[in-house]
């Protein structure tokens, strides 16, 4: 389904400090975040009870890939260091609701559904290293197309923990075949937001039949002479949850990024 964006957009996204655009979303604009807030780094969210809380945080250390986390919000915890004075509840432009592993919503806040024993998780988000991308010269499809991110579930099964398991979910961006030797060095500078890719090229070999039909996000176009480059992806721990049926859990919507305080660079490694 093709991603639409509700509310006037600004005129520079990009040059939005994160409270800003943290505002913006509290206000009730609904969008995706891929270039906004240059410079900060932007994270997925995976919120459930605390009963559940212990399951995610080793599903997420057995699979640091996908999951890697920046932060963690205490059972009832709606605020925190990287969004100081917002609120997780409301300072997301979309967010999806399970039930029983089923999508049952998407709401522009989760206020209604907040219980006192949620515990939020915030993972690293590939946005975070298209800037740094875009400087070495790589251009970036879905901002350039004006549309969310293709993400796709792969054949690649995730370590389970506890009740945990599922797919490796892992987005794609075409890459100039002469500029992927880049793309992997510039990436793999930024392990804490999924670092180098996962795979490059033929996308049978992960399981993905169609890239013109993305299990989340929307489809983009590829250029001549440009090969797919497929990076985890933090909507893994929802495609978990969508297998592992807890009776609730909450997301972002994919590609509906956190726009965290954080600079981008605090997670870039020599």
């Amino acid at each position: 389904m093709t991603t639409k964006t509700h509310g006037a957009l600004p005129a520079n996204p990009g040059q939005l400090r994160p409270d800003a655009a943290r505002r913006l979303f509290r206000e009730g604009l609904i969008t995706p975040t891929a270039g906004w807030s240059r410079g900060f780094a932007q994270a997925n969210l995976i919120i459930v009870p605390q009963a559940l809380a212990f399951d995610v945080l080793l599903f997420a250390q057995r699979n640091p890939k996908p999951c890697p986390i920046l932060g963690v919000l205490d059972a009832g915890e709606t605020t925190g260091p990287l969004l100081a004075g917002g609120d997780i509840r409301t300072d997301v432009p979309l967010y999806t609701v399970y039930e029983n592993g089923i999508k049952t919503a998407e709401v522009a806040n989760i206020a209604q559904y907040w219980r006192d024993d949620l515990v939020t998780f915030i993972v690293g988000c590939s946005f975070t290293f298209e800037a740094a991308l875009q400087d070495g010269g790589i251009n970036i499809a879905h901002i350039d197309q004006g549309v969310n991110v293709p993400m796709y579930r792969s054949n690649i099964r995730c370590t389970p923990a506890g009740s945990m398991s599922g797919p490796l979910v892992v987005s794609m961006r075409p890459v100039p075949a002469s500029q992927v030797a880049d793309a992997v060095r510039i990436t793999s500078r930024y392990p804490a937001v999924h670092g180098a890719p996962v795979h490059v090229g033929n996308p049978a070999e992960l399981g993905i039949t169609d890239l013109g039909r993305p299990d989340f996000g929307d489809p983009v176009a590829i250029p001549p002479g440009h090969i797919p480059v497929f990076w985890a992806c933090g909507v893994t721990p929802q495609a978990a949850i969508m297998e592992s049926r807890p009776a609730l859990a909450i997301g972002h919507a994919p590609g509906h990024m956190l726009i965290t305080d954080a600079r981008d660079t605090h997670y870039q490694v020599p």
